[in-house]
């Protein structure tokens, strides 16, 4: 006789709380000895499971480490996304979305570690990631794209020229062209490619946050992020900041 809908219900249940303890142990470990030296095998053992009942779950570590990183992005995204909700103007949903980034990273070090710090040999991330990834990026960029929509912009959006008047490198404007269509959001390209040097102004601060290069001069890092993410907002050209503060 088939399964009853309610014996199957069950089963789901304790598939998703043996899922859920497998994915918490490994995030432990990687606290503590960093995800090259992940593996099935420790994870098991830790939760009194043999490695061949924990292979019904993920089939290699590598499965196991990408279900990790899309959890980081997404709960990355899902912080800077609900960040960015409680804010209407550009600026004030940009700044947002930066201190989002960083408490977020504050308070899970290592799954952020996980997802911006050094590769993982031998470990190659599926198409599975790239949409929980993209995440952040889509918060950032639909700032920018308000800002123009609202015109919260102190400087022009132009078409190929930057503030200073000089034009874009001709090889920058076709990978410009491929973040817009795979972003989906229509901004233009100076504008654009002020937001990316933000954005990786923004990531740069936290990693060196985070690996300690701060440490002894700039920590806590708190006013230096601030000052820093204010001043990028200008620079991008997102108005409504103060000209002379932190």
């Amino acid at each position: 006789m088939a399964p009853t809908p309610v014996h199957r219900s069950a089963r789901q249940r304790a598939r998703a709380e043996i899922t859920l303890a497998i994915k918490e142990e490994a995030r432990r470990q990687l606290g503590v000895q960093g995800a090259q030296a992940l593996s099935l095998r420790a994870v098991a053992r830790e939760l009194g499971m043999v490695s061949s009942a924990l292979y019904r779950y993920f089939t290699s570590r590598d499965d196991l480490l990408t279900a990790l990183i899309i959890d980081a992005y997404d709960s990355l995204g899902e912080a800077a996304e609900s960040a960015v909700r409680h804010h209407d103007g550009a600026r004030a949903q940009w700044t947002a979305a930066c201190h989002a980034v960083r408490d977020w990273a504050l308070r899970s070090p290592h799954e952020y570690l996980l997802i911006y710090g050094s590769p993982v040999p031998g470990y190659q991330a599926p198409q599975d990631t790239i949409g929980p990834a993209s995440r952040v990026p889509r918060v950032l960029v639909g700032a920018l794209a308000t800002a123009v929509s609202r015109g919260e912009l102190t400087k022009t959006p132009g078409t190929t020229e930057n503030p200073d008047g000089a034009r874009l490198p001709a090889p920058l404007l076709p990978q410009l062209d491929a973040v817009v269509a795979a972003l989906d959001v229509d901004v233009p390209a100076p504008l654009l490619t002020r937001g990316l040097v933000a954005w990786t102004q923004l990531f740069g601060m936290v990693s060196f946050e985070l690996t300690g290069q701060f440490t002894g001069t700039l920590d806590p890092a708190d006013a230096f992020f601030s000052h820093t993410i204010e001043r990028m907002a200008d620079f991008v050209g997102l108005a409504g900041g103060r000209r002379n503060g932190g």
